[in-house]
């Protein structure tokens, strides 16, 4: 292919990356390095029959003014990503510093805003993808054994958790275990606590988003998996069969190295989308014992005071190390089968 025909060829995508992902990133890089104005105070007399009182206000044209002149706000350079609402580097250098027993230094470091968001998002995210994944492979094993009249509706009745938008979904299962709901007045009746509350536990909150982010995603790896079957040598079956394989060696020795391609892959695309996990946490209120990184942007830019553009644009960035720091391994060991099967 000529370079010139090349050239035409990828023009048109590498433009669209450019302006849809390039330079947003960018622009949020930038926006991380500024914080607000400080507001602009003046000193108000007010007098009456009674007497003069003095009172403090926020001077609005003065401040409209900073915020026109330079509409990015104050530069802060790092100072966002060190401060207590992020890295906390000052705030960790001193909890070291302390020496106290390892049980005091993790919960300090736990009440810390970013590394509480950080410890519910990498436990949802190192629980839901591999919990999601083999149900999702053992639903693909289920439905391809049963009879072609049944595989329709089946497969239908199992693509419904996927199918449903996720804040939906969180709202039906939250108003379901809420305490004169079905799944909450069936637990108060089975443990014999009437005071008994999901929502009230830390523990049983992280659970039930796990539970749910599993639910919400194996039908997606079962999608994948079940047309990873349709592609399975039946030559390789029939002879293992004919050499006395039982099914669970067939599964382990032919079907699960034929499917670890598309279980590389819908590992990547599962560990990108639960690492920004945000829906389930809004559907089910469920911020005053779980918070993730997504969640904590959500917040600042929804503050009722202010809009923190600098800070939720510092904890973006630090949400893209991180889902790229996740990736990095399973890529370079991609790539290094990829080579080693080129040679």
């Amino acid at each position: 292919m000529r370079h010139r025909d090349f050239f035409v060829f990828v023009f048109p995508s590498a433009l669209l990356m450019l302006l849809f992902i390039a330079l947003p990133i960018g622009s949020v890089l930038v926006q991380s390095l500024f914080v607000e104005h400080d507001r602009v105070l003046e000193v108000v007399k007010s007098c009456t029959p009674f007497g003069c009182t003095e009172e403090t206000r926020v001077n609005v044209a003065a401040t409209a003014a900073l915020k026109s002149e330079a509409p990015l706000g104050k530069f802060n350079g790092l100072g966002t990503y060190l401060n207590r609402a992020h890295l906390a580097t000052a705030e960790l250098a001193e909890i070291f510093a302390d020496n106290d027993g390892l049980g005091d230094i993790v919960s300090r470091i736990y009440n810390l805003p970013f590394y509480k968001a950080l410890s519910f998002t990498l436990v949802y995210t190192f629980t839901v993808t591999p919990l999601a994944i083999f149900f999702g492979f053992l639903v693909a094993l289920g439905v391809n054994t049963l009879p072609r009249l049944f595989k329709g509706p089946v497969i239908f009745l199992s693509l419904l958790p996927y199918v449903v938008t996720p804040l939906i979904g969180s709202l039906i299962l939250y108003w379901m275990i809420n305490t004169d709901g079905i799944i909450g007045t069936a637990l108060q009746y089975l443990s014999g606590n009437p005071d008994l509350s999901l929502k009230a536990s830390p523990v049983l909150t992280w659970l039930m988003l796990i539970i749910y982010g599993s639910w919400h995603m194996a039908p997606f790896c079962f999608v994948v998996f079940y047309a990873g079957l349709q592609t399975l040598p039946q030559d390789t079956l029939e002879s293992a069969m004919i050499d006395g394989a039982s099914r669970f060696e067939r599964v382990r020795y032919v079907v699960v190295p034929h499917l670890k391609p598309l279980a590389t892959f819908v590992g990547l695309i599962l560990l990108m989308d639960n690492f920004r996990v945000f829906e389930p946490i809004v559907g089910f209120s469920s911020s005053a014992h779980a918070t993730s990184l997504s969640y904590s942007i959500f917040s600042d830019l929804n503050g009722q005071v202010d809009q923190l553009f600098g800070s939720a644009a510092a904890t973006s960035v630090l949400t893209t190390i991180g889902v790229i720091i996740l990736l990095m391994p399973v890529l370079v060991r991609t790539w290094r089968d990829f080579n080693r099967k080129a040679r």
